[in-house]
């Protein structure tokens, strides 16, 4: 299959979500019992750091806090970004995730809406989607100037924090279900300073149609909104086994969908790209397959390919 590399503009730094508004208030003080005319004095107040609902301060400081494992991340074949050799090597990811970074970030005429926001999706279940979502993830996250947020959208079978080897509890669904609920209540912060995780949350009987939902488009609007200056990674269910995927194809910039080799049918994935067909950037990428170019050898678990 011939796969052609979208061209896109300059990746534009990120910038921080601290927002640093420190303001010096005066007030004036009558003192009791003397003549206002002629007693009056000033004191000064105090400092005062003003109250901001959407301080990523204020962030950080509501978020539970996990420590993700390397030794569980090698077992997983996943690079950890720790200098040492892993049987994954980190060259992999580096050039997939540059192209999705030049996407998100364009400007002009080349700017995709929600372009900050990428989907990681399969034709089936067991293709290796979570290990491209946390992968891609980890990888973004060394970037020094970005800040990633992993997002586990596959309620039904949530394998992110199983793949980090952390553990959580509130999370997506029972955001969706529970409107009074804020996002943040559900944010893990991780080890990796970049990275923060929102878990897949409570199984429910009725998680395909929650995931399909108005409220679940809603979320989707608010991460946009309020994490604009980061990547937000989501792990999807896969397309053909959950209506859920299409759903969600409708409010990301980009998809990256991970075809397995050997093994994902021709036919399938080309029903599967027809139901996400509503985002227009979307990346293929061959997994579990060996490849040589040249003299270069790339790991021996991945292959890679954009659309």
């Amino acid at each position: 299959m011939s796969l052609i590399e979208k061209a896109a503009a300059k990746l534009k730094k990120s910038e921080s979500l601290v927002e640093r508004a420190v303001e010096q208030l005066k007030n004036t003080t009558v003192t009791e019992g003397q003549n206002a005319a002629s007693a009056k004095k000033d004191v000064s107040g105090p400092v005062m750091q003003p109250s901001r609902p959407d301080s990523a301060e204020k962030f950080l400081k509501n978020k539970a806090r996990v420590e993700l494992s390397t030794d569980i991340l090698r077992r997983h074949n996943i690079q950890t970004n720790d200098g040492m050799e892993s049987s994954i090597t980190t060259e992999e990811f580096r050039i997939i995730k540059r192209s999705l970074l030049l996407n998100a970030f364009s400007k002009g005429e080349g700017a995709i809406k929600n372009g900050n926001i990428v989907l990681v999706t399969s034709t089936q279940p067991n293709e290796g989607k979570t290990f491209c979502a946390v992968s891609l993830a980890l990888s973004m996250a060394a970037e020094r100037d970005l800040t990633v947020l992993l997002v586990d959208a596959d309620v039904a079978k949530p394998d992110v924090l199983n793949t980090l080897g952390v553990k959580g509890n509130k999370g997506l669904i029972d955001v969706i279900e529970n409107k009074n609920m804020d996002l943040r209540e559900c944010l893990l912060r991780t080890n990796i300073p970049n990275l923060t995780i929102l878990p897949a949350g409570k199984k429910h009987k009725l998680t395909t149609e929650l995931l399909a939902s108005e409220r679940m488009g809603e979320i989707i609007d608010e991460i946009a909104r309020r994490y604009h200056d980061r990547i937000v990674i989501i792990d999807s269910p896969p397309v053909l086994a959950s209506s859920a995927a299409s759903v969600l194809a409708l409010h990301v910039g980009q998809i990256l969908f991970v075809v397995e080799a050997e093994r994902t049918r021709e036919e399938e994935l080309s029903d599967a790209l027809k139901m996400i067909d509503k985002c227009k950037n979307i990346n293929l990428v061959l997994n579990k397959a060996r490849f040589s170019a040249g003299n270069k050898r790339f790991g021996s678990y991945y292959g890679y390919g954009y659309d």
